[in-house]
């Protein structure tokens, strides 16, 4: 036996049994082990998700030998992965076929199986998040059946599984829609909230990307956006705040300062209002806080459990030190969070139950139907999964 952590060193479990497999047949060989000694099977990249979606005490399958990309259909503009290759394992690859991923978030640490499962996204009024980038998927289910799946073949399944929170069964392959490579310009600059949110929805169309790190030690905006170019790549030394690079070196940030996390998404149209409500609590109540409130923006999507589901999104990320107690902070960005339709990040801190989720997300049920009967004898159903069910 041997503790597991996540990222942050917050979330923490015991399994019985940690197995590192190199192929999909190790693979199938472990959840058919974990089936006869009737241990929970919880699979992980890089345990980057603050909540504790990841933790189990049963078999844990660390995913780090099993990387790589099978195939790359440059006409297509499709990739085939292996679910634990790191996103960032991924830019340099893609860029010499003439390829990109379509977007990604800002910490591209995460195993690609990881970003899908919990509904990872970058900002950008017109991108989605990663599961909305998934064509195919293939699965080594409970009984250790192979399955796969898409749009055509196990249509249900598919819908589960691109947003699985790696409770429908363990992912062996993913298959993703990409696009033709291209180049941003990033632009930095801080401003008070006053101005930014009197033309918020300016800076919002005018390019590919906008978000802002509000610093509540200061009251202002680190602003930051990405605009697609043309223009060949130049770093701009002489521009302390500019600089033009191919997506992939671009988008993703150094985030190495340890902490804990909760997001939520709201309809975009009351992200403002959120905001500057969550703004004049914190500075209120909370004025020894060190650390950003996060501000993005997501496209609508069709997946079941998507935090962005029906909905163009804002969302908003708070966060703390770990060395600190996070749930005073949590539990009072929550309580607003709550008042604006407020959907929970399934990775990262937040405190809804089961029948609150379903409320928020008319295709719940539908989920936990086809979770179940894939995995009836609850071989991927971890006790903070159970504890989701409404």
């Amino acid at each position: 036996m041997a503790e597991w952590s996540n990222w942050s060193g917050r979330q923490t479990d015991t399994p019985q049994r940690v197995l590192r497999p190199s192929s999909e047949e190790e693979i199938v060989a472990a959840v058919l082990g974990a089936r006869t000694d009737n241990l929970v099977v919880r699979a992980v990249g890089a345990s980057h998700s603050h909540s504790r979606v990841a933790a189990t005490s049963g078999l844990l399958v660390e995913l780090d030998a099993w990387q790589g990309i099978e195939e790359v259909d440059r006409d297509a503009r499709t990739a085939r992965l292996r679910s634990g290759t790191r996103i960032f394992q991924l830019g340099q690859p893609l860029h010499e076929a003439g390829l990109a991923l379509r977007n990604q978030g800002d910490i591209d640490k995460q195993s690609i199986a990881g970003a899908i499962a919990t509904g990872t996204h970058g900002t950008g009024p017109v991108l989605q998040n990663f599961s909305s980038s998934v064509l195919a998927l293939r699965l080594a289910l409970g009984d250790g059946e192979i399955v796969e799946c898409d749009r055509d073949r196990n249509r249900e399944l598919f819908e589960a599984a691109r947003h699985s929170l790696g409770g429908v069964g363990l992912v062996t392959e993913v298959t993703l829609a990409l696009r033709s490579r291209y180049r941003l310009h990033e632009t930095l600059w801080s401003e008070h909230p006053d101005e930014v949110f009197g033309r918020i929805d300016d800076l919002i169309a005018a390019t590919r990307h906008f978000e802002f790190f509000w610093m509540p030690q200061g009251d202002f905006c680190a602003c930051k956006t990405l605009a697609e170019t043309d223009a060949e790549v130049d770093p701009m030394p002489d521009k302390k705040n500019e600089r033009i690079g191919w997506s992939h070196e671009i988008i993703s940030s150094v985030r190495d300062v340890k902490h804990t996390e909760m997001e939520y998404s709201v309809p975009a149209h009351l992200g403002p209002a959120c905001f500057l409500e969550l703004r004049k609590m914190l500075l209120r109540d909370f004025p020894d806080l060190q650390w950003p409130l996060e501000y993005r923006t997501l496209a609508s999507d069709d997946i079941w459990i998507s935090t962005a589901s029906h909905r163009e999104t804002v969302t908003i990320s708070a966060h703390q030190d770990i060395s600190l107690d996070d749930r005073p902070l949590f539990e009072a960005c929550e309580k607003i969070f709550r008042t604006y339709e407020g959907r929970p990040h399934w990775g990262k801190v937040h405190y809804r139950s089961g029948e609150e989720l379903a409320a928020l997300y008319p295709r719940y049920p539908d989920w936990w139907r086809v979770r179940d009967e894939v995995d009836p004898e609850g071989r991927f159903l971890t006790p903070y999964l159970r504890s989701l069910r409404p």
